[in-house]
């Protein structure tokens, strides 16, 4: 750490580096973790200024975590990882113009319950509410209504820090192409360190779950199933073939909690995770499986409904249950029926398989598979990633499979293989923050088409040195990067098995780009693998040509080190999204969907 300890003597030793080397990070679910050299928790923008360009002159990448939601090794880093937890607060509410700014790293919680003493709430949220604002951002984030599009839809503003440590102001009328990119900026743009965001008057929705059959899905998709109600998602039951259609409206009706059960609440979770964790050595059990559980949850026989009325900010939430992988992918809402039928045949093993080149012949699949939709088709400022469709609404497909006490399941390779097959095949688009692993950079190029190469102009202008830029950017980017690796852009040089059944990864920043001799480049060393880094693809002059007539703040960089002595390795307790609720079953965490 010479060369650190050195550039710090020459920083304001009052502005705090808030710094410790013991952090391990790992996914929500566990499906992967990294042990960053520094993990850093700033407070104040000064300290994300001061360590944006303390890793520039040391020659490190910077990767920004949250919550870690996202299964995939999309966060993952041996550099230097900035959490954001204690850089969350309210900045400013404006009552007329119905927005709150808050700093990057709130959580949408913390958002909402703010908001909410204002009377403002968020318009549309996903399954859960624990991601930070600037983490849903970057992802593409999105709820299932066809009247609501991305949360990046009322963003009204932003402010970055860039790798040159400058914290600059975009919106849709100042930096437009800045703004366009950061609204999904897939963490490589650079630290988004405040958002403006839209509300609208808090208020209730009350919400309806039923049981239909899976022809009832299919019978109503184009008449009334996704527009009689502005909230709709669906949970489908492969083997049963039978859907819980999820629907809500906003109302003025007094609050009324769902009906509790004996099984709704720890009883029906333990249960569903025994019998996944058992089906990892007898998978033909799963359709029983699927049979058993979910018809003691929701009803054994079609038509059972369930209803409550509750505040929108909790309303629209759902529970993750279990540690699990998420394979979702973004289609044309008129494809729908197509891709479920020919889903399904594959699945249940019928003739022609769907058209799907890959035998399910002993392949047992879990449930539900999560269907929701979005509408983009009026959003102005659109995205440069967006990964919907302009010309109407999109549908989503979610293939979730669950970590049963954190062991992958045997179906996982085949099944998603197939699964991206089908999507792929049918034009689709995955998810940025889900484990595809099976799509190529040059199919994700053209499918993205120019919005993409935009996107890149724009960051690669931002960040000439790749300090934003890591190994999920390269293996799914690498069409449009170009063979040759940035100078800060960290690459993968180990993945191995860690003790809890998920990956643990290992990356370094290339010694042979210009990384002084003096400091000492050594990830932590698992395996080896041969291999070299690349010379970098541009110099270290920036260049923000973008940044002309934008507020661009002056930068404030020195400082004093203050290490953490305890160790900061995330917690192993259980965690429940969703709105949980204790019981005198326990925690209430299967009662809805």
């Amino acid at each position: 750490m010479d060369r650190l300890q050195q550039e710090l003597s020459s920083t304001d030793p009052d502005v705090p580096f808030r710094a410790t080397d013991k952090h391990v990070h790992h996914t929500w679910a566990r499906t992967f973790q990294s042990r960053p050299e520094l993990y850093l928790k700033p407070r104040t923008l000064p300290e994300i200024q001061k360590i944006v360009n303390l890793a520039r002159k040391c020659r490190k990448r910077v990767v920004v975590v949250g919550c870690g939601h996202s299964p995939s090794d999309l966060t993952c880093s041996s550099s230097w990882m900035i959490n954001l937890d204690d850089f969350g607060r309210v900045v400013r509410v404006d009552q007329s113009k119905k927005t709150v700014t808050v700093e990057g790293g709130i959580r949408l919680q913390k958002l909402n319950e703010e908001a909410n003493r204002h009377g403002l709430t968020m318009r549309n949220l996903g399954s859960i509410d624990e991601q930070s604002i600037a983490g849903a951002i970057a992802t593409a984030t999105h709820g299932s209504s066809l009247r609501h599009g991305l949360l990046s839809e009322s963003v009204r503003s932003l402010r970055l820090v860039l790798a040159n440590g400058q914290a600059v102001r975009c919106s849709k009328e100042q930096n437009e192409d800045l703004f366009r990119a950061a609204l999904i900026s897939l963490g490589a743009l650079g630290i988004i360190v405040e958002v403006e965001f839209e509300m609208i008057e808090a208020g209730k929705i009350e919400w309806e779950q039923e049981l239909v059959s899976l022809r009832h899905v299919l019978d109503t998709w184009d008449t009334t199933l996704w527009t009689q109600k502005e909230y709709t998602r669906v949970w489908w039951m492969p083997y049963m073939k039978r859907a819980i259609v999820w629907s809500a409206d906003k109302t003025s009706k007094p609050l009324r909690p769902p009906k509790e059960t004996w099984y709704g609440g720890s009883v029906g979770f333990h249960t569903y995770h025994n019998l996944l964790w058992l089906s990892n050595y007898v998978p033909w059990i799963l359709p029983t499986v699927e049979w058993f559980v979910f018809g003691m949850q929701y009803g054994f026989s079609v038509g059972n409904k369930t209803s409550a009325v509750e505040e929108l900010r909790t309303g629209l939430l759902m529970n993750c249950l279990y540690s699990q992988f998420v394979n979702e992918w973004a289609l044309p809402l008129t494809k729908g029926p197509e891709a479920i039928n020919r889903l399904s045949a594959w699945i249940n093993g019928e003739a022609g398989g769907g058209g799907i080149p890959f035998s399910s012949k002993g392949l047992y699949v879990h449930c539900p598979i999560e269907v929701r939709v979005s509408d983009t088709s009026d959003t102005v400022c659109r995205p440069y990633l967006d990964n919907t469709y302009s010309d109407g609404p999109t549908l989503y497909l979610n293939a979730t499979l669950y970590r049963a006490y954190l062991q992958d399941p045997p179906c996982r390779a085949r099944y998603y293989e197939a699964f991206e097959w089908l999507m792929q095949d049918m034009g689709a688009k995955p998810h940025y923050a889900k484990n595809f692993a099976y799509v190529s950079s040059d199919y994700l190029k053209e499918k993205l088409g120019d919005g993409l190469e935009q996107w890149l102009k724009v960051r690669n202008e931002a960040d000439p040195d790749g300090m934003f830029l890591g190994e999920w950017h390269r293996r799914n980017l690498s069409a449009s990067l170009g063979p040759v690796r940035f100078a800060l852009e960290e690459r993968e040089i180990a993945r191995t098995k860690a003790r809890d059944g998920g990956q643990l990864w290992v990356g370094e920043v290339a010694s042979s780009v210009g990384v002084p001799e003096t400091f000492n480049q050594t990830p932590l060393v698992l395996t080896e693998k041969d291999g070299k880094g690349s010379p970098g693809a541009s110099s270290s002059t920036s260049s923000f040509d973008f940044m002309h007539g934008a507020e661009a703040q002056s930068t404030l960089w020195t400082g004093s080190e203050v290490l953490d002595d305890d160790d900061d390795t995330e917690g192993e307790g259980p965690r429940y999204h969703g709105n949980p609720k204790k019981t005198f079953t326990g925690t209430a965490v299967f009662d809805k969907m």
